[in-house]
């Protein structure tokens, strides 16, 4: 594992397992969920390259063709291939120091028809953590692209979450998108309660500002600020379980079958890149002011 250290913060990133982060703390306090034995969903984070979430049926129209794509993780979905392919690659660490890491991960084609290179960047500062992940398209034609990242956190009955979005997609029984409820402006679809009082595994879309989380009983508060063109969060609240997700993406989930959707993936001409990134920096619950 790669150990990154910078003022009160903790990094461990996990190149053979997704390129997946292993633990995340800031002053001994976890902020991700530590990573446990397992699979790659068993980890504190992993990276979403080339889309994000559900495909459904594995079914791509991409102009007058139409790809299908068999399941890629059949132990978490039977029927809908999930997450992209990067959580699943062996990462190459390109250059690393105390503070920061590179990895790459190059795709030379398979279920997923395109060629393309992914790139991750961790930069550790006093200040926090930021994490860049770009993908390239190396085929000799257009690509559909998204990307997004997947961190876990640690929950208890009093953990907070608000992330102003416009819309929530109700789902079907296989997590896919079925309708959107639209609010006049963005809004905390908690009302402020803690994150356990709704179970929800679902796209969030239209996001207004940053992703707000606090931890009162261990004094930790964190932001999540994620880039422009991550304008959709996806969340994950499972019952009966000490986790949850928070997951920054840049298209809503099947956005690909979709045309009722205001966030689809992108297009990538051949050579083109697409880069977002995550930034997150903590503070004791109640300070006004990230430290």
């Amino acid at each position: 594992m790669l150990e990154l250290t910078a003022g009160h913060y903790h990094l461990l990133v996990d190149p053979p397992r997704g390129g997946s982060v292993a633990a995340f703390t800031w002053r001994d306090r976890p902020i991700f969920r530590p990573s446990i034995p397992g699979s790659v969903l068993d980890t504190a984070c992993f990276p979403l390259v080339p889309f994000s979430n559900r495909i459904a049926r594995g079914r791509i129209p991409f102009g007058a063709d139409v790809v299908t794509l068999p399941a890629n993780a059949p132990e978490a979905d039977m029927a809908n291939p999930l997450h992209g392919y990067g959580w699943l690659a062996d990462w190459e660490v390109i250059d690393a120091t105390p503070e920061t890491a590179i990895l790459e991960h190059a795709y030379e084609g398979g279920e997923w028809p395109w060629h393309y290179s992914a790139t991750q960047h961790f930069a550790l500062a006093a200040d926090g953590l930021t994490m860049r992940l770009s993908v390239t398209n190396r085929s000799d034609a257009v690509m559909p692209a998204g990307l997004g990242f997947h961190p876990y956190f640690p929950r208890s009955a009093q953990t907070l979450y608000r992330g102003l979005h416009r819309g929530e997609w109700q789902v079907d029984d296989g997590c896919l998108p079925v309708s959107l409820s639209e609010a006049d402006v963005p809004k905390d679809w908690w009302n402020g309660q803690p994150v356990s009082s709704r179970v929800v595994d679902t796209a969030f879309a239209g996001r207004a500002g940053d992703l707000l989380l606090a931890w009162p009983e261990i004094d930790l508060h964190a932001i999540i600020v994620p880039s422009d063109n991550l304008p959709c969060t996806v969340v994950y609240t499972p019952e009966a379980e000490d986790f949850f997700c928070v997951e920054p993406v840049s298209h809503t989930t099947d956005a690909i079958n979709r045309s009722d959707t205001d966030f689809p993936m992108a297009s990538l001409a051949p050579g083109e890149t697409m880069t977002a990134s995550m930034q997150i920096a903590a503070s004791a619950w109640g300070r006004s002011q990230v430290r």
